[in-house]
């Protein structure tokens, strides 16, 4: 499978130093949700981008906030702007391929039947404990496999981890809410790297590495 964009896409071109043709193939073709653009989201879409998912779908309804520059993906530019439009800029500006729908509105249960079926994979990155419990039981009862985020506040504290329930994966530390501790840049980013490679394993599958694949292990310097 030839590559026709790395020539021109420098994105494009350093990511085929790590993955193989089919696997940007099915990168490229993939379509990922993501609720909530805030801390988990706009990392997540940041570093989905960046390992190269091209067509993305931004749900939010808020506006980039000053407290929110602490751990988002926002610079002072962005302040007082849709996150959705803040977001999209950003990513073109890494991609100019990219291709990402955004929808500036709230998650609701009337929204939702809209909302699920653009996309076969989502992020749930909301804040709000009853938003994201009416998001994962809606998409998953839908047949939509589903990443979520669940303890991610303060600093140090209980180490991150990931479990995984039928279409459902959910990381983070489990205790920590962001109602019980700051939300910092270190572990709200710890999390939405977690978000972003839960997607990646759905659509490419466990890396395969030799203690993996039953070989032997070896080191050189």
């Amino acid at each position: 499978m030839k590559d026709t964009t790395a020539a021109t896409n420098p994105l494009c071109q350093g990511l085929g130093r790590y993955l193989t043709p089919e696997q940007l193939h099915i990168l490229r073709q993939a379509r990922i949700g993501i609720a909530g653009a805030g801390g988990l989201g706009s990392n997540a879409a940041l570093m989905l981008a960046r390992s190269g998912v091209e067509h993305l779908t931004l749900v939010d309804h808020d506006v980039v906030d000053a407290s929110n520059l602490n751990r988002q993906q926002y610079w002072p530019r962005h302040v007082g702007r849709s996150k959705v439009d803040a977001l999209h800029e950003l990513l073109l500006e890494l991609n100019p391929q990219m291709v990402v729908n955004r929808h500036r509105t709230y998650i609701t249960a009337a929204s939702l039947p809209d909302l699920l079926p653009c996309c076969s994979i989502w992020v749930e990155a909301l804040d709000n404990p009853e938003d994201k419990s009416l998001f994962v039981e809606n998409a998953l009862l839908a047949g939509h496999r589903v990443a979520s985020a669940s303890g991610m506040g303060g600093f140090g504290g209980a180490p991150m981890g990931r479990r995984k329930l039928g279409n459902l994966v959910l990381v983070g530390d489990f205790t920590t809410d962001i109602l019980m501790a700051p939300p910092l840049a270190p572990r709200v980013t710890e999390a939405a790297a977690l978000l972003a490679d839960a997607v990646l394993e759905m659509l490419l599958g466990p890396t395969q590495t030799p203690e993996s694949a039953g070989g032997a292990i070896t080191s050189t310097v």
